[in-house]
């Protein structure tokens, strides 16, 4: 079942499994007032098993970018447009949050963007290929975050 992800009260809803989950439903959390405040888009995520073409999507492109696959396991996901652009989310059960942004109408802004939560490590699978910069969060504590552009069609 979708829910509609409340950034006035953080809940762990959907991320009880996660070992970070606080930190990860700080992190979700976040991204929802973002997209609230910046669009007046109320950022609704599903289980990952209601959420398989999305995870897929997401992966699929990891895959054909980088060569990357992640090991966690997914635990929700969400895609959506606003204004032109599709942002695609999956929320792992270890804290890592990543996000595809892919405009429609050209290739000017294409990119996956990692976010960690506070209090995870860096993935294997992405500690020796990006580097980390971080970010303050009300919401979240200390966010850790890195990106690459997107070259392919998708």
């Amino acid at each position: 079942m979708s829910y509609v992800v409340d950034f006035a009260t953080v809940s762990t809803t959907g991320l009880e499994s996660s070992p970070v989950a606080d930190a990860l439903a700080g992190l979700r959390a976040n991204e929802a007032r973002y997209f609230k405040n910046k669009y007046g888009h109320d950022f609704t995520v599903a289980p990952a098993s209601e959420a398989r073409a999305t995870i897929d999507y997401v992966h699929h492109i990891l895959e054909k970018e980088r060569g990357l696959v992640i090991a966690s396991r997914p635990l929700e996901a969400t895609s959506f447009v606003v204004e032109n652009v599709r942002w695609t989310y999956v929320f792992y059960e270890s804290g890592l949050a990543i996000n595809v942004l892919y405009t429609i109408d050209g290739p000017s802004k294409r990119a996956v963007g990692f976010k960690l939560s506070d209090g995870m490590e860096i993935p294997a699978e992405l500690a020796t290929r990006f580097k980390f910069a971080r970010q303050k969060s009300k919401l979240a504590g200390t966010i850790r975050g890195s990106f690459f552009v997107i070259k392919g069609e998708y």
